[in-house]
């Protein structure tokens, strides 16, 4: 997921992640205007495109040819006669359920804050009982930590937002390097 604020080189390290294997990216930019991510997408690579999924301005999917789009809160409900890839988010255990049947994936929110406990037990807990499965991405503060402890009880993806981008600083780091060489650390710690 990519991180509330547009940055000037975030179309090259979008592209490196790609290069380095990112399956899937969600451009999430709350309340930002839609030419700013129609400038994103425009420097990203047509074959990369296909593996966006957008949060806002759900216009942009056919216009880049984009994976599909991700309902929230903020955008509850898809485009009138809309057809294709739809995700969404869920922040409630009995919600997952209902949720899966008409997406093609949830984003399950195991973390408020950086501070809250893991749940592991509820995770496993739902993991067992087939609520936890293929079609849901546990996400909110996953750390590199808790990658392989979440492998271990069942949950087969993960959603790294804070993970990646927590020791970038749009303002001071020069390169991207720390980014791309995490990212092959947290493949390694997933496998």
């Amino acid at each position: 997921m990519t991180t509330p604020n547009f940055f000037i080189e975030e179309h090259q390290i979008v592209t490196a992640l790609f290069d380095e294997g990112l399956e899937s990216l969600h451009l999430r930019k709350p309340g930002s205007q839609p030419v700013f991510s129609e400038r994103l997408l425009s420097l990203i690579p047509e074959t990369y495109r296909r593996r966006i999924v957008v949060h806002d301005h759900f216009y942009l999917k056919d216009e880049f040819n984009l994976k599909g789009i991700h309902l929230s809160p903020r955008n509850p409900q898809p485009p009138d006669g809309y057809k294709g890839h739809v995700s969404c988010s869920c922040y409630r255990p009995e919600d997952i359920r209902g949720l899966k049947r008409n997406m093609d994936y949830v984003l399950f929110s195991i973390r408020q804050t950086p501070e809250d406990s893991l749940p592991i037990g509820m995770i496993r807990e739902l993991v067992d009982e087939g609520t936890i499965d293929k079609k849901v991405y546990l996400q909110g503060f996953v750390s590199d930590e808790d990658i392989p402890v979440l492998r271990h009880a069942g949950v087969e993806g993960v959603v790294v937002q804070n993970a990646i981008w927590n020791d970038f600083s749009i303002y001071s780091t020069q390169d991207f390097k720390d980014i791309i060489k995490h990212l092959r650390r947290l493949r390694k710690l997933a496998d």
